[in-house]
């Protein structure tokens, strides 16, 4: 299958609007759990999670943190203007967020057409110090932009001034503001860095009682960090997949926990990546290995959105990983940083994982593509049992443990 040639018109189906879970249980590990394997449906509670996966799999989990990416200015003719910090301009998330002074940020622009260009000020307080954060727009394309923030306190990082006059963004899809509780609810329990303007939610689900009953059924777990952007809720709009850009997303992975994936693939023992971001940064490390080895690209993780479906495949999973770890020796380094667009879509041949732990996505979405690249056709019987039995979609939804056939 040509994945350019892909109809989004074949990834579909109706999601009736009550089925959006606009809130969370009050338990997180109280979700419905649909298990999909070889091509048979059942259904658990997600806290029997670990009755489901064999001993010494490996679970591998994005710990990225969700940041209050939203911001509002006020013109002196009454009118507001929405600033959303999608991803800086220049460096990694982590000095952005330390940045002292000024910094800039790739944003999307709420009211964008009645931004002129002119200084935009805030005024709130941090740490009992009255701050006024000032924007300016270095350049403009539709609602997208390059906003330049600048402050006097330069001893005050970015981060502490977002965390402070920012709001966390919740799914444009709930239909409603940011609450008081989100600030908790919508964060994993193992969030530790900032950077994403979405959660990663197949995490949502675990509490500390999930976690010791995995350790207990001796199933390890291991961290990597891909900081969601905002292009992941935006459905795909051309007719083919040949005309949709994919969104790219920041990576940091560390050497230790490539040796812990490397250890299980060579074991062949089954690794779970918790949530579609997981999955495509496991997925990612593959094709960046590959470039490795065949003298493409840069120092830094940099997979482009069609990689997968041009580049050889000669090489296996085990190779790739063993080529990053002796680059991060020769460097001197302990992590791997940077980028990835890729895209995998029906046709994709996975490398890494065995399982998916997921919710339930979106009609017309690169994510339900790449469940549907995950488990065939059966994609279609496995949202239709869901919307039959009363499962709750999306981010605050239940969801799915799917193993690849």
């Amino acid at each position: 299958m040509n994945a350019k040639e892909i109809s989004i018109l074949d990834y579909t189906y109706q999601l009736p609007e009550e089925k959006i879970a606009v809130y969370p249980l009050p338990n997180r590990d109280q979700s419905k759990l649909l298990i999909y394997k070889n091509g048979e449906v059942k259904e658990s509670i997600f806290e029997n999670i670990p009755t489901q996966i064999a001993p010494h799999s490996l679970m591998v989990f994005n710990n990225t943190k969700v940041i209050h990416a939203r911001l509002h200015f006020q013109k002196e003719s009454g009118a507001t203007i929405e600033v959303f910090c999608l991803e800086p301009a220049n460096g990694s998330h982590e000095q952005a967020l330390q940045a002292l002074g000024n910094c800039q940020w790739h944003c999307l622009l709420g009211n964008a057409k009645r931004w002129k260009g002119e200084t935009l000020k805030k005024i709130f307080e941090v740490a009992g110090k009255e701050i006024c954060l000032q924007v300016n727009l270095i350049s403009k394309d539709g609602a997208y932009g390059i906003v330049a923030f600048e402050w006097e306190e330069k001893e005050i990082p970015f981060g502490q001034l977002l965390n402070a006059a920012g709001q966390l963004p919740i799914p444009p899809y709930l239909n409603r503001e940011t609450e008081a509780n989100d600030e908790e609810v919508y964060q994993t329990l193992y969030a530790k860095h900032e950077g994403s303007v979405a959660a990663p939610t197949a995490g949502l689900h675990f509490t500390e009682a999930v976690f010791e009953q995995l350790k207990k059924a001796q199933i390890s777990k291991e961290e990597l960090t891909l900081h969601v952007g905002a292009g992941t809720f935006l459905p795909v709009k051309s007719e083919h997949l040949a005309g949709h850009e994919m969104h790219r997303e920041s990576v940091l992975v560390s050497k230790k926990s490539l040796e812990h994936i490397l250890e299980k693939l060579k074991k062949q023992e089954p690794i779970i990546a918790v949530g579609t971001t997981s999955l495509r940064t496991l997925e990612s490390l593959y094709w960046h290995g590959v470039k490795t080895l065949v003298n493409i690209g840069s120092t830094h993780m940099d997979v482009e959105q069609w990689d997968p479906y041009e580049l050889t495949q000669e090489h296996s999973a085990i190779e790739a990983l063993e080529a990053l770890i002796q680059k991060l020796e020769k460097e001197n380094s302990s992590f791997i940083f940077g980028s990835t667009q890729i895209l995998i879509a029906p046709g994709y041949s996975f490398k890494l994982a065995d399982g998916l732990l997921t919710n339930f996505h979106q009609p017309n979405s690169t994510l339900l593509l790449l469940v549907a690249a995950f488990i065939g056709d059966d994609w279609k019987k496995v949202y239709q049992y869901a919307l039959e039995n009363n499962f709750r979609f999306l981010s605050f939804g239940d969801s799915s443990l799917l193993w690849r056939n």
